[in-house]
């Protein structure tokens, strides 16, 4: 949508996400990530830790399920989603706000880990799950050469 505030955060899953269906059946996901930078402190000529930062996240329908298989408690990620304000007002009359993350793409971050992928099978709205997905090869991105 336009005018939505995207943000991307690099940091480590504090628990194993939580997954949960609606009532209608539709999956959603909620996890905390927390990153943290790195400061220099000129006094001690070191680099430290600084203030880390937690932000809650949600994720809907399929990569719901996607992100609580393939993700675990203290996995590097990279989040990208739509910035959201929460407002609420608590039983005392108190006014509360929490800023979260709407999932939109999520993957774990290759910088000290890595990876072996596995496609996930689509189903069309009515359940069918197709028996030959076609092979994509992202090879086929780059431009046959020709001899001159």
């Amino acid at each position: 949508m336009a005018n939505e505030t995207t943000l991307t955060v690099v940091g480590n899953l504090t628990a194993a996400p939580d997954l949960r269906y609606t009532p209608a059946g539709v999956a959603m996901v909620k996890f905390t990530v927390a990153s943290t930078p790195r400061v220099f402190d000129r006094q001690a000529n070191e680099y430290r830790d600084g203030d880390p930062l937690f932000i809650a996240c949600t994720a809907w329908r399929e990569m719901a399920e996607h992100i609580a298989e393939s993700l675990t408690k203290g996995t590097r990620v990279v989040v990208v989603g739509r910035l959201r304000l929460s407002r609420w007002e608590t039983e005392d009359g108190e006014k509360r706000s929490a800023y979260g993350l709407d999932v939109d793409e999520v993957g774990p971050s290759l910088r000290f880990a890595t990876a072996k992928l596995t496609r996930a099978t689509r189903t069309r709205g009515d359940g069918f799950v197709p028996d030959h997905v076609p092979d994509e090869t992202w090879e086929s991105a780059t431009p046959a050469r020709t001899a001159a």
